[in-house]
This record gives C-alpha cells, structure tokens and sequence, in this order.
C-alpha cells in the first residue's frame, strides 16, 4: 500500500485538526520510514524477487521491529507520547499514535503472509491483496480520494496556495502510485542504499509538500 497511508493521513486530520497534515503523513508512515534506516545497518532484510506478489517484486525476509504488529503499537505509543510532550495535547497524541499502529493494519490487506505479529515468533499473516493488481488499485484510489475529500472539505483555502497546492500533492500521490503500479519493478540488482536514498527523496518531497499546503489551509477547530 502507498497512497492508502496518506489517504488516511487526510482523514485523520478531521479528528486532530491542531495536527499538521505534515505529521499526519509522517506518522502513517513512520515506520517505513524507519525501516529503510534499518536495512542499511542490516537490522532488516529485503529481497527484490520478481513475482514474489502481482503488485510488488519486495519480498520482506526479516523485519519485525517495524512492521511486526507489537512493535507497530509500541512506536505508536512512543510517537504518541513525543508529540504530547511537545504540545500536551491528548487528543492530537492519541490520533498520531493510532496513525503510527495504522500502518500494520493497512499493510494486513495487501500484504502476503508476511507480516510478523511480534518480534519473537514466527507466524506470520497477511490478506494478500498485492495478488490482485486491479483490486489494489481501486481500494488503494478509493481510501485514498475518500480522505482527501473529508480534507478538503473540513479545511478551507487561506489563499490560492492553499487551493492549488492541494491539487499538485494529490495529483503528485497519484502519479507516483500509478508510477509504482505500472512501472518496471527494481532489478533484483538494486543495491539498498539506492532504494533508501530514492525513498528518502520522495517522502521528503512529499511531506514537505504537505507541511506547506496545510499551513495555507485552515481547519475548523473543536
């Protein structure tokens, strides 16, 4: 999953206004975010096998302290608890926490059976939607435009920034995950270093986006 994560982000901002679309995006996808960290020091491993699922040639060998689901709800309660040491609010915390533990909920669907459900065992789950190629792109798009819609219309427009620049990081998020869908998948060549600076580049482009698009919007506080 990709655009879903944001898709989400969107929608949460209706239960945490005073919350940055910014950290909104960064919490649902703190831990793949993490996770590129942890394959450089060799933490966690990935292969790249073509055909591992229809939808992405990524298969995950060893990665529990990210997307295992104990550690998913610990770095929700770390997240969570960060961000109400900085801004002691408890209702903010709690949504970024639950952003965070979201992500092993939203990867359960489209994942094989790989996702561990701590670090310390061996069985694993996943729905596998990742072997339904158009399937995935319509629950995908659908969760995805369904939380852009509940932003759009809980926050409004400060100037033409805000109105335009919304449009530029939704059709951005689209393109990519059409770029992702239907793009040559990494040669099994591709070295992790390659894929962590992609990556970084790309989520640090697009949360940027969203930090400075959300600062020209305006939410209706609770």
């Amino acid at each position: 999953m990709f655009i879903g994560y944001f898709g989400l982000s969107f929608a949460a901002k209706k239960a945490a206004p005073r919350v940055s679309l910014g950290t909104l995006f960064i919490a649902t996808q703190f831990v793949d975010i993490l996770w590129p960290f942890l394959l450089v020091a060799h933490v966690e491993k990935v292969a790249i096998t073509p055909g591992y699922s229809k939808y992405s040639a990524f298969e995950f060998l060893y990665y529990p302290y990210t997307h295992s689901l104990l550690m998913g709800a610990v770095w929700g309660v770390v997240s969570g608890t960060i961000y109400w040491l900085f801004k002691r609010d408890v209702r903010s915390a709690v949504v970024v926490g639950l952003c965070v533990l979201s992500h092993w909920f939203l990867d359960l669907v489209v994942h094989v059976a790989d996702l561990p459900l701590t670090p310390y065992g061996d069985y694993k789950v996943g729905f596998g939607l990742w072997n339904n190629v158009a399937l995935t792109l319509i629950v995908e798009t659908l969760l995805f435009l369904g939380g852009a819609y509940i932003y759009a219309t809980f926050t409004k427009a400060k100037n033409r920034i805000g109105k335009g620049g919304l449009w530029v990081l939704v059709v951005l998020l689209l393109a990519v995950n059409l770029g992702n869908t239907f793009g040559p998948p990494p040669s099994p060549s591709t070295s992790v270093m390659t894929m962590f600076v992609s990556f970084m580049i790309l989520m640090g482009v697009i949360i940027s986006l969203a930090y400075w698009v959300d600062r020209n919007r305006s939410a209706a506080l609770k």
